[in-house]
C-alpha cells in the first residue's frame, strides 16, 4: 500500500482505503451502550469505510448530547458487503456488550436499528438463535431505522481524540475529512487495542504522519492504554475534551451526573 500523491485526497489515506464509500455498501447501526466504545471497535474491522455516532430511536427532532430527550447514543457503520457481511457486524454487536441485561435507561439500550426489511430479518433470526444457545431472553429492541442524527464533533472518534498529540494533530491532517475517513476509523480503533496486531502494523508502516505523532500512535496500539476508567474519571475527561472554559464546569458535572442515573 502507497500513499496517494499529494492533493488526490486526504494527506494519510491507504489505497483501498478511500474517504469515498465504495460502491455497493451498505450501512448498519447499533445502540450498545456508550457510543465511544462501539465507534472503535467497528473502526478496526476490515471492510468497514466509515464510522459516525449519533442519536436515533426516539420522536424528538433535534436531540444533542446534554439533551437526547428519548433517542439513544447509537453507531453506524458503513460497509463493504463483499467483505464484511451483516451476519459479521451482528456478531461483534452480540460479543462486545452486556445484551443479557437491560440498561438503567434508554440512552444506553441495547438495539438494532435495521435499515431494510433483510437487516430486520437477520438481526430478528440472530436474536432467537442466540436466546436458544444462551437459554436466556435477548434485552435487546430490533427496529427499523427512521432517522439517525449526528452527534456533536467532540464525540466522534472520540479514543483517537483522548491521545495526547494523536487527536490534535491528526484532525488538523485530516479536516473536513477527519469523520468520514476509513484510515481515521481504523486508527481509532487501534488505539483501543482492537484489530489484528499484524494487521494494525501494516497499516502504521504505510503511513507518513509526523514522527511524533506515529510514534504515538504505535504506542498506543501497542495496547498502552491508560486512559480513565473510573465513572468519574470519565466523567472528568469528558469534561476536559469537550471544553475547558471552568465558568461551564458546574453545569456540566450536574448534566453529567444526572445522565449517569
Amino acid at each position: 500500500m502507497e500513499r496517494t500523491e499529494p492533493g488526490t485526497a486526504d494527506p494519510l489515506v491507504l489505497e483501498g482505503a478511500p474517504i469515498s464509500l465504495p460502491e455497493g455498501s451498505a450501512t448498519a447501526t447499533f445502540g450498545m451502550g456508550c457510543f465511544w466504545g462501539p465507534d472503535a471497535r467497528f473502526g478496526a474491522l476490515e471492510g468497514v469505510a466509515r464510522t459516525r455516532v449519533g442519536y436515533a430511536g426516539g420522536t424528538d427532532s433535534d436531540p444533542s448530547y446534554f439533551s437526547l430527550g428519548d433517542h439513544t447514543e447509537v453507531v453506524q457503520v458503513d460497509y463493504d458487503p463483499e467483505v464484511v457481511s451483516y451476519e459479521d457486524l451482528l456478531e461483534v454487536f452480540w460479543d462486545t456488550h452486556d445484551w443479557a441485561s437491560t440498561a438503567p435507561k434508554r440512552q444506553y439500550r441495547s438495539v438494532v436499528l435495521a435499515h431494510d426489511d433483510d437487516q430486520y430479518a437477520t438481526a430478528q433470526r440472530e436474536r432467537t438463535a442466540l436466546e436458544d444457545r444462551a437459554g436466556r431472553s435477548a434485552a435487546v429492541d430490533i427496529e427499523r431505522l427512521e432517522t439517525f442524527h449526528l452527534a456533536e464533533p467532540s464525540h466522534q472518534k472520540y479514543e483517537l481524540r483522548s491521545r495526547p498529540i494523536v487527536g490534535d494533530e491528526l484532525e488538523t491532517l485530516y479536516g473536513d475529512d477527519f469523520l468520514d475517513s476509513t484510515v481515521v476509523a481504523r486508527l481509532n480503533g487501534f488505539v483501543s487495542g482492537h484489530g489484528d496486531p499484524d494487521r494494525r502494523e501494516t497499516v502504521l508502516a504505510a503511513l507518513d504522519p509526523p514522527p511524533a505523532v506515529l510514534t504515538e500512535l504505535r504506542r498506543w496500539s501497542s495496547g498502552c492504554n491508560t486512559l480513565p476508567e473510573t465513572p468519574k474519571e470519565r466523567g472528568l475527561a469528558e469534561w476536559d475534551h469537550i471544553t475547558e472554559d471552568e465558568s461551564e464546569f458546574d453545569s456540566f458535572w450536574d448534566g453529567w451526573l444526572k445522565r449517569q442515573g
